[in-house]
């Protein structure tokens, strides 16, 4: 036998007896395999295209505070980014933020120009059947939710409501602002048949963010903005030291939020959906709540498709 270099020829085998007896102490102490986590499960769910990219690129609108917008830094912030980065730890995944305008965000996951749609998009029948205006289908594939936010819908006015704007009805005759494309939007487009009815017809004023239709009511040339909550009560909190606006009227439930994800990314989305699971396990979901002062719209579970 040759002997390499600081190799010990005098150490003779073990005995027979002794190896197994060695064999079987590791088998108790570690030779079964722990269960799984839930974040190695999230993690092992990930498919093999964004596993090897190392990289999960997400279409947002940064223009919605406190659901997403551009930090002092000009970095991505609020609940969607901070919440995109928790998940992203939870995958093993770099997240990237792509800033697109919100009525640019399906159509990007149509085109598969990013992975997930985030931004405060709600999970709605007409978004994941691809359905028009006139409830019809568009021939576009739709999309599929992964819900993790309940949002309300609100008015918010001019500090003082000096038009007295209660309800939709009290829009007629006026001119009111919103973000296209959104949840809102088609609410104020369902107003403005109502409002022909009675004529007094609406003026409605539309917006690539909110940021602009909430200058219009500030400034008095429109009476009216729709936001969801979160949104409304951040404005009428921060806009001029809370002396611009207020929020009004009656709130009316909409559907909740939900991550966009291609159809044929059924792999991705249900990773995600494990992934924010664990996030609302393990307390870092109800922490990134918390923080915009949100804690209200707390989701139990991250559901799949459960806009109604």
């Amino acid at each position: 036998m040759v002997h390499l270099p600081g190799s010990f020829p005098h150490r003779r085998a073990l005995p027979a007896a002794l190896t197994t007896a060695s064999a079987l102490l590791l088998t108790a102490c570690g030779g079964s395999p722990a269960p799984a986590s839930v974040e190695d499960k999230a993690r092992a769910a990930v498919p093999s295209a964004q596993r090897t990219a190392g990289v999960l690129r997400i279409g947002s609108d940064l223009n919605y505070p406190p659901v997403a917008f551009r930090g002092s830094d000009g970095k991505p912030a609020g609940l969607d980014p901070e919440l995109a980065e928790a998940l992203g730890k939870v995958l093993g995944l770099r997240i990237e933020i792509v800033d697109t305008p919100f009525d640019k965000l399906i159509p990007g996951i149509d085109d598969k120009q990013f992975d997930l749609a985030m931004s405060g998009i709600s999970d709605t029948p007409a978004r994941r059947n691809a359905l028009g205006d006139n409830g019809m289908p568009t021939g576009k594939p739709g999309v599929d939710f992964v819900d993790y936010f309940i949002a309300w819908t609100s008015i918010i006015v001019q500090k003082g409501n000096p038009k007295g704007i209660r309800t939709l009805d009290d829009l007629c005759g006026r001119t009111v602002a919103v973000q296209r494309g959104t949840t809102q939007d088609e609410i104020v487009t369902r107003q403005v048949g109502a409002c022909e009815r009675t004529g007094k017809p609406l003026q409605v004023h539309r917006f690539d963010d909110d940021t602009a239709a909430l200058a219009e009511v500030a400034a008095g040339k429109a009476v009216a903005d729709f936001n969801d909550l979160p949104v409304a009560a951040y404005a009428a909190r921060t806009t001029d030291n809370g002396n611009s606006l207020e929020v009004t009227g009656a709130l009316s439930q909409s559907s909740p939020y939900g991550i966009a994800v291609n159809k044929s990314d059924t792999a991705l989305r249900d990773a995600v959906a494990k992934g924010l699971d664990e996030l609302m396990r393990d307390g870092t979901y109800d922490a990134i709540l918390a923080k915009w002062n949100i804690s209200a719209g707390a989701a139990r579970v991250a559901a799949v498709n459960g806009g109604l």
